[in-house]
């Protein structure tokens, strides 16, 4: 049998490393409104010094993106708009048609959904469509709610909170004394990360921002954005066909010789404790589930569900499908690092 080899050529995921100002103010907004995992965000204690001289505006408009969670809508926007300046963003969701401003707002859930998904767009006051989109996210910690917070806000009530939130908190972030160093420093994490071999996006993506990726049906492009304010942790969003890896920016960058890394501030901060030691030391045996643990240490799981963030914000515990344990590698660069700053290694 003769063979006529027509194969088209192989396609490949677009990578790329993308950051803006506008980019850092929104994950500023998601961190600062997120009140379950708010006390492990390195800027915790500073947000709550700030929020005793916020301009009353600004403070409203947060506490309406915490109700909301309207911040994931800002993510979604400026996925879409790439702008590299609050004014740009303004200005392109002004001139956005209205179809395609809640196609771009509402989640995606899946490929079999995505009809589904379409038809809620094109219809913004059709309780039906909307209530049967809803409904699959039944479950999730925010995004049922966050769909009907699209649908029972007006579009033009929707632009003016986006615009706000967005406009006020640049201008409260503008007058930090080290916010010059961090634009730079993301500025700096772009420049060094052009050129990706998108042919290894798995290896680049592990290499850049320190999660293991398994390829997806439909992505075609990943994006990888460091970001300062949510540190210490990674969020991750994927729309139909975009993966987005908002990942913490190296803190070397951000500081001087002598200042300690907020690492060893929050480590020593999550080991400061007997009963997290305790958990570390029960875990060096094993992995163990939530319920497990509770019935070892005698407390409820909520209160050991919250031990067990810090220490997971501190990197010395992962969680996989609900069972915990122990990161020793982490514990080690950790000493590592103590020992590096105090200069005990030269």
């Amino acid at each position: 049998m003769k063979i006529i080899d027509a194969a088209l050529p192989e396609e490949t995921v677009h990578l790329a490393v993308e950051q803006s100002p506008v980019w850092e103010w929104i994950v500023g907004i998601a961190g600062y409104t997120h009140g379950q995992l708010r006390l492990t965000f390195e800027m915790d204690d500073e947000w709550t010094q700030d929020a005793k001289a916020m301009p009353a505006s600004l403070l409203d408009s947060l506490a309406k993106i915490e109700e909301t969670n309207l911040w994931y809508g800002l993510l979604l926007l400026q996925n879409k708009f790439g702008a590299k300046s609050v004014d740009e963003f303004i200005k392109r969701l002004a001139e956005i048609s209205e179809e395609r401003f809640y196609d771009v707002l509402l989640p995606y859930h899946s490929r079999s959904a995505e009809a589904l998904r379409e038809q809620a767009a094109q219809h913004p006051e059709d309780s039906g469509w909307w209530t049967s989109y809803a409904n699959l996210f039944k479950g999730h910690a925010y995004l049922s709610g966050y769909v009907w917070q699209l649908y029972g806000h007006t579009r033009a009530e929707l632009s003016e909170l986006f615009m706000s939130v967005l406009s006020e908190w640049q201008d409260w972030m503008a007058e930090k004394p080290y916010i010059s160093k961090w634009l730079k420093a993301l500025a700096f994490e772009e420049q060094q990360h052009r050129g990706l071999d998108s042919t290894n996006a798995v290896k680049e993506i592990e290499h850049v921002a320190g999660v293991a990726y398994a390829p997806e049906p439909s992505i075609w492009s990943v994006k990888l954005i460091p970001h300062v304010s949510y540190r210490p942790w990674l969020l991750t969003i994927r729309t139909a066909d975009v993966k987005l890896f908002f990942y913490p920016v190296s803190e070397q960058q951000l500081l001087d010789p002598e200042v300690p890394p907020n690492e060893l501030i929050q480590g020593h901060k999550a080991l400061g404790d007997g009963l997290r030691l305790n958990v570390l030391h029960y875990l060096c045996q094993g992995p163990a589930p939530l319920q497990e643990m509770s019935e070892r240490f005698k407390m409820s799981k909520t209160t050991l569900h919250h031990q067990l963030t810090l220490l997971k914000a501190a990197k010395f515990v992962k969680v996989d499908k609900g069972v915990y344990s122990i990161q020793p590698e982490k514990l080690k660069a950790f000493s590592t690092q103590l020992n590096r700053y105090l200069k005990l290694d030269e």
